[in-house]
């Protein structure tokens, strides 16, 4: 018999809705898990055993009581630190809130409680969410599952190591500038970033967020198939009153042509040979399952985009910012404040307000173009998952990793649905796509994403390297 650790989250449900196996048993394997192959890659940062068989139980006898658990009856999913859970602290990976101790849940991880999932542990992320890369003082390093010496990602470098390592089968996440989507693709899983607007955020542990990043920011998920993220995202997804940016858009569209563009060069973004090879490969994976594919010179406007995501992100209370990275000390995050800080001040008075008006018109212009391609493919990066902390190899290094994640830096600023589909492995370095589609057009990403993932995907769980 298959180890329950090892299977979809959606067999998983289903072996529990009908009593082959109990909630019980999937929690006490996934702690079992844990156990074996946390201590070699560090991806949950706590857990509390008994609280975890505790929940199972609910579920269990929730089902011989007749009643329905919710679709994620029974899955074990980790939590990202930068998200409230009560009880345990949103630490973000600073020592600033080590003992910040979240009395309630986030609006997301209730939606998952109530759709039946088991919360396994908090997974790690860098100092302020801030690399794409996964260290801070407070947990320490997390290493890739599948190669120690490339990035596992970040920020949510921790539940895709997690998930990648078979410690839980979904990982709840944050994306502003690739968080969940870069994870995914640096450990060989596929990742989604929800449209904004479609899954509620909400942590009563903090100070209201500025405004860009309130904007920008999505929670969402990582997991090994598709169709786990297809039915997280749908418990993830719904309402709740404490966030007013919240939209109740239906889950599925209506039916458009199978019509996908592949972009290569974004925004002229040079690209690896493996990288290319790869967004071809998907391109074939599609017109084999019926799509008709167009390649296409360029995107609108997309380091434009760019651009108005570092302005609403580090635009509006820099200093402050600034000054809780240096209170905190850890030397990676002050690195970026420092590498970024050019940036900054050369940005005029209006930045913030201008940028509003700008991104208004990059997310028409987008809407418009998304009309024609339902789906778009592009890079995820334009190079291999990167050796692990690139970003602080001088000056050149946080260049470099920048201009890579030119795609991941630009979406969020116009509030589009990005899903990373992990298609292949280069040696024992992954490589994948990016699709992306209209806003609330997650349908579509699932549905160009089964096609490219029946052509082939890294096995996953996997024994740490």
């Amino acid at each position: 018999m298959t180890e329950l650790w090892r299977l979809p989250a959606t067999e998983l449900v289903h072996r529990i809705r009908s009593r082959e196996v109990s909630a019980r048993e999937a929690a006490d394997a996934a702690l079992e898990r844990l156990d074996a192959v946390n201590p070699k890659i560090h991806a949950i940062v706590a857990h509390r055993p008994e609280w975890v068989r505790a929940q199972a139980s609910k579920v269990d006898e929730a089902l011989a009581r007749g009643e329905d658990p919710g679709p994620l009856a029974g899955v074990p999913v980790t939590v990202k630190i930068n998200v409230d859970q009560a009880g345990f602290a949103t630490t973000n990976g600073t020592r600033l809130q080590e003992n910040l101790i979240a009395n309630a849940n986030s609006p997301v991880v209730d939606n998952l409680v109530r759709a039946g999932a088991v919360l396994l542990g908090s997974s790690n992320s860098p100092t302020f969410a801030l690399r794409w890369f996964t260290s801070n003082q407070v947990h320490g390093k997390t290493l890739n599952p599948r190669n120690p010496s490339i990035t596992p990602g970040g920020s949510t470098g921790g539940g895709a190591a997690a998930v990648t390592a078979g410690i839980g089968h979904i990982a709840l996440g944050t994306d502003i500038g690739g968080s969940l989507r870069y994870p995914a693709y640096a450990c060989g899983v596929h990742g989604l970033r929800p449209s904004f607007g479609r899954v509620p955020a909400f942590n009563a542990s903090s100070p209201e967020r500025p405004i860009g990043p309130q904007l920008m920011s999505a929670a969402g998920p990582i997991a090994r198939t598709v169709d786990d993220l297809r039915v997280a995202l749908a418990a993830m997804s719904a309402p709740d009153p404490r966030d007013p940016w919240w939209v109740p858009a239906p889950l599925e569209g209506p039916e458009l042509p199978s019509r996908a563009a592949i972009c290569l060069r974004p925004g002229g973004l040079q690209i690896a040979p493996e990288v290319e090879a790869a967004l071809r490969d998907a391109g074939r994976r599609l017109v084999d399952a019926g799509w008709t594919v167009e390649e296409i010179e360029d995107t609108p406007l997309i380091r434009d985009a760019a651009e108005v995501q570092e302005r609403l992100w580090l635009g509006d209370g820099f200093a402050a910012f600034a000054d809780a990275v240096a209170r905190d000390g850890d030397p990676a995050a002050l690195a970026v404040v420092a590498a970024v800080r050019a940036k900054v001040a050369a940005m005029p008075a209006d930045a913030v307000s201008g940028s509003l008006v700008r991104r208004t018109t990059l997310a028409r212009q987008w809407r418009l173009f998304l009309t024609r391609y339902p789906v778009l493919l592009l890079p995820v990066s334009g190079e291999l998952p990167f050796p692990d902390d690139l970003d602080l190899k001088g000056e050149e290094g946080f260049r470099r990793v920048w201009e890579a994640q030119l795609t991941m830096r630009a979406l969020p600023a116009v509030g589009l649905p990005g899903l990373t589909v992990s298609t292949g492995m280069v040696g024992s370095i992954p490589v994948g796509v990016q699709i992306v589609a209209a806003h609330f057009r997650e349908d579509l990403l699932f549905r160009a994403g089964k096609a490219i993932e029946a052509g082939g995907t890294p096995v996953s769980p996997v024994d740490p390297a």
